[in-house]
């Protein structure tokens, strides 16, 4: 990857996924609440804030447009439906997930956290594998040197 915005968004997918992969080992193996995955949940919390919040809303406004005008439309609406579906269970999710984090969570909470979490990552994990396969390399190709170097920048300041 030779754009500066895909090098970064590859970064956090990495980051992501290998935060995901010790979510759902833990949430597999711990049926009830273990106070000890607080600080994992934490993460998890945060990591899902800045996926929902700052990256999804980077790509659907910056990126996927760009795609879009290029003829991969297909391919941006996908990834689009595919942010709404997890922001959908990430809804259900976060409010378990932060009261888990505070060691606060009854034994309902926790088992709704561990099937909505097991979900969500299944979910993240396919779509970051799509974003490297389609999106990140052609970003190579969208975005003129200026461009890359204005919107990592942007990026970078959100």
């Amino acid at each position: 990857m030779s754009s500066q915005v895909s090098r970064i968004l590859d970064e956090e997918h990495r980051n992501n996924i290998a935060l995901l992969g010790k979510v759902e080992q833990a949430l597999s193996r711990a049926s009830r609440y273990d106070p000890g995955l607080a600080g994992l949940i934490g993460q998890f919390v945060g990591a899902l804030e800045n996926d929902i919040a700052r990256h999804f809303r980077f790509e659907e406004e910056q990126l996927f447009p760009r795609m879009t005008d290029a003829g991969d439309g297909g391919m941006a609406a996908l990834l689009t439906e595919e942010h709404e579906a997890i922001r959908e269970v990430a809804a259900e999710l976060l409010p378990l997930a932060t009261q888990a984090a505070a060691g606060v969570i009854d034994e309902a909470g926790w088992s709704a956290l561990r099937r909505n979490a097991l979900e969500l990552v299944e979910r993240q994990v396919s779509h970051i594998q799509k974003e490297t396969m389609a999106l990140l390399p052609l970003l190579d190709d969208l975005l003129e040197e200026a461009d890359d170097r204005e919107l990592a920048f942007a990026y970078a300041a959100t």
